[in-house]
């Protein structure tokens, strides 16, 4: 893979909470977004299957590297959490692109309450 700016996290000890990890805004003080993603059952799956998700994650995290300013991979929740610069449909556009890599992936969203 070409340099990619994804900071990889090697510490062993529990990490701060994602709240205290996750940036709001970019250098700017602009506000930026996230989302959140589920893979089910990730955590039991080998070692194997393990790398080459988390590898097919990274593929398409760099293939938008432009936009994506943080990735937090929780093995023990199962989930995702990405923080981009704002630019319309990158909340849609960005997990779909995860999905097709990792077909399991599931976004999390509000859930629309029904109008009438």
């Amino acid at each position: 893979m070409s340099k990619s700016p994804l900071r990889r996290g090697t510490e062993l000890a529990p990490a701060e909470p994602l709240w205290k990890r996750a940036p709001t805004r970019d250098a700017d003080g602009r506000l930026l977004t996230d989302f959140l993603m589920i893979v089910p059952g990730l955590r039991r799956r080998s070692e194997a299957e393990i790398r080459q998700r988390l590898a097919a994650i990274e593929q398409v995290l760099a293939a938008y590297r432009k936009h994506v300013v943080f990735a937090d991979v929780n093995l023990r929740l199962n989930t995702l959490w990405v923080t981009v610069r704002p630019v319309p449909g990158i909340c849609l556009e960005l997990p779909a692109a995860i999905k097709v890599a990792v077909p399991e992936a599931l976004l999390v969203g509000q859930q629309r309450k029904p109008t009438g």
